[in-house]
């Protein structure tokens, strides 16, 4: 992933509203969001080439995100897949806390990371740098590859976004939140972070949908946990240049009632 949108507790029917696009190169081979036969309950994407994945829910009512945390020309910490992260959690057993204690342990064998994970009525935030578990606070929040709620303009220009369709009584919720990943608005050169990756990638990575022939948003995805805690989670998947390619959307009912997250 390399934005995520998200409202926690802030909403009176979802007590989580998640928004993500997954930007990756279109060479690198992947299966889009679909029952995972391995691991049953699971709805996810998947990384055919180093097994994880970047955004995942089960049936258990366990849900995690992960971002990189760009490095620039830094070499990577670590080898092991961040991807790897979030179905570790979604298939593990361990509560949040515990799950984010074991990972403090081992965590230099990833390259730099924000990791989301949302279970038993608790919503944290783990990076690397920082090697810090920290609670979520309710409201409005934003992470791209920095810190969580770091002001990139396309974080802030998506968690405005979200505050209006919050705000709004009229506005179908999925439709804006898919709305707001769309945006291709680039910021101004003064704008842009300097991540080490030099002024012209910078502009490509600065629009909350990225759209070039080799590299680009592959995946818009919305989750919403509503006060029941059924999951509802929507996909879109896209080509190269931004080319829309299919919907998908699954509805599920927690097994286990860990959620709602009220």
């Amino acid at each position: 992933m390399c934005l995520i949108l998200l409202a926690w507790k802030a909403h009176a029917g979802y007590p989580l509203i998640l928004a993500a696009n997954r930007d990756e190169f279109f060479s690198r081979p992947t299966r889009i969001a679909e029952p995972w036969a391995d691991a049953p309950g699971i709805i996810a994407g998947r990384d055919l080439e180093k097994g994880g994945t970047w955004l995942a829910v089960s049936a258990r009512g366990r849900i995690a995100a992960v971002t990189n945390y760009r490095e620039g020309t830094h070499p990577k910490s670590g080898t092991r897949s961040r991807g790897l992260l979030v179905s570790d959690f979604v298939t593990s057993d361990l509560e949040p806390v515990a799950f984010l204690s074991r990972l403090d342990e081992q965590v230099e064998s990833y390259p730099g990371f924000n990791l989301l994970v949302a279970a038993e009525g608790v919503l944290l935030h783990y990076g690397k740098p920082g090697h810090r578990v920290t609670p979520v606070t309710p409201g409005v929040h934003g992470l791209s590859n920095h810190l969580l709620d770091t002001p990139w303009p396309k974080v802030e220009r998506g968690k405005a976004a979200l505050r209006k369709l919050l705000a709004a009584t009229d506005e179908p919720l999925i439709d804006g939140l898919f709305e707001a990943l769309s945006d291709r608005q680039v910021p101004p050169d003064a704008a842009l972070p300097d991540t080490g990756v030099g002024i012209e990638r910078e502009r490509i990575l600065s629009t909350a949908f990225i759209a070039t022939p080799d590299y680009g948003t592959r995946a818009s995805t919305v989750v919403l946990v509503d006060n029941s805690g059924e999951i509802t989670f929507v996909e879109r998947n896209f080509g190269p240049g931004g080319k829309a390619l299919d919907t998908r959307r699954f509805q599920i009912t927690p097994q286990v009632s860990t959620l709602p997250l009220a």
